[in-house]
């Protein structure tokens, strides 16, 4: 894991174990807690035109900011709770990704692959 990223880790294992909330971190709570933060992500964008989601006022960017770090801190959290490096995963994943769409192919349009053998989405 890079090293912003374990410290990251190593910041929230801290704080959890400070607050004896190790006992609460099964894997499938913190996926739980992941989902969860991640609709409250999608939640300010709900109404929006594309355009308007690209041009948020300061405060509604504020507010998506702090959901995205509800979702990066959970997914830290379950990555160190599995010991799964995220970085080696991305960058696995995006191999993975650069076969299943090459250029040729998927350049510009938003379909998805015919095969998706991998069980989940780019």
């Amino acid at each position: 894991m890079s090293d912003s990223l374990a410290q990251l880790a190593q910041a929230l294992q801290r704080f959890a174990a400070e607050r004896n909330w190790g006992q609460f971190h099964a894997p499938k709570n913190l996926a739980s807690a992941l989902v969860v933060e991640a609709a409250e992500l999608l939640e300010p964008f709900q109404w929006l035109t594309e355009a308007q989601s690209r041009d948020l006022p300061p405060d509604t960017k504020e507010a998506v900011a702090q959901e995205m770090a509800d979702v990066l801190l959970y997914l830290v959290q379950l990555s160190t709770a599995l010991d799964v490096d995220l970085i080696d995963a991305a960058q696995r994943k995006m191999v993975i990704n650069a076969r299943k769409y090459p250029v040729d192919r998927a350049k510009g349009t938003a379909q998805k692959a015919e095969s998706d053998d991998q069980g989940g989405s780019n």
